[in-house]
């Protein structure tokens, strides 16, 4: 009877710890399925994973859209796709109108952008662009045309706080100006800017295409200030049509000169 009793001992407690086991476990994989349905991507990390997109056009009857990066070129039609390694698009010299001349051993291919207004026919809504698509498959003779509406992704790294470090190549002080540097906060989601341009405040518009970067419609208050370089940073700002980034710097500039360097502040 002892030994019986014994036995039992030993049977309980060996399923005890077998269920323990178990039990952490389930508990270990619990935790890490949860890490894995709960984990996020954050706005600023999805806007990066897609920041190599810098146009977007779409339009109906049928459907389309059209998607171009430094990656490639991707037109979907309902439920089919083209893809096509990216190019260099051709400028027309009298007209603000790019060409992107594409061909594959699959596809040919001819994207035409405009710079005038176009407005979407499904939603009303208005874009800066109008773009028409012409492409062509496999043994196909003839082309089939697209038309619809674009815009230009405007770089996301634009979208900060920047004070003025340099003018011209030569570092500036706050005795240049009244009271402090010159200063530029640039909005990517409403392509506008504002800041201290030395002695008055401003504000203006952002004109943005792939390497391309103009400030416009620049409106300052009219304060007086002597001895100011304050109309050296607007004239220089108007002049500016190109841009690049680099250690946290904005550098702005034309075909001549580097013309403005800023500082990206926290």
């Amino acid at each position: 009877m002892k030994k019986l009793l014994f036995s039992l001992s030993i049977c309980l407690i060996i399923v005890s710890c077998g269920n323990k086991k178990e039990h952490k476990e389930a508990t270990a994989t619990d935790s890490v399925t949860s890490l894995d349905t709960t984990s996020q991507i954050t706005p600023v990390a999805k806007q990066k994973l897609a920041s190599d997109v810098y146009f977007n056009a779409q339009g109906t009857e049928p459907f389309w859209s059209l998607k171009i990066s430094e990656k490639g070129i991707t037109l979907n039609i309902l439920e089919d796709s083209i893809t096509t390694p990216h190019t260099t698009p051709v400028r027309a010299q009298d007209a603000n109108i790019k060409h992107y001349n594409l061909e594959t051993e699959l596809t040919e291919m001819v994207i035409k952008i405009s710079q005038k207004e176009c407005v979407n026919t499904a939603s009303g809504l208005s874009s800066p662009y109008s773009v028409t698509v012409d492409y062509k498959r496999g043994k196909e003779t003839t082309f089939t045309k697209l038309n619809g509406c674009g815009t230009y992704i405007t770089d996301y790294r634009l979208h900060d706080i920047w004070v003025l470090e340099t003018l011209h190549n030569e570092t500036v002080t706050t005795a240049d100006f009244k009271k402090k540097l010159p200063s530029i906060e640039i909005n990517t989601t409403t392509n506008t800017f504002s800041g201290y341009a030395g002695c008055n405040t401003m504000r203006g518009a952002l004109f943005y295409e792939k390497n391309l970067l103009r400030f416009t419609d620049i409106i300052t208050t009219k304060m007086m200030c002597a001895n100011n370089k304050e109309n050296d940073i607007i004239k220089a700002l108007k002049s500016a049509t190109n841009y690049s980034i680099k250690n946290n710097r904005l550098h702005l500039f034309n075909p001549n000169e580097e013309l403005l360097v800023f500082k990206k502040i926290d």
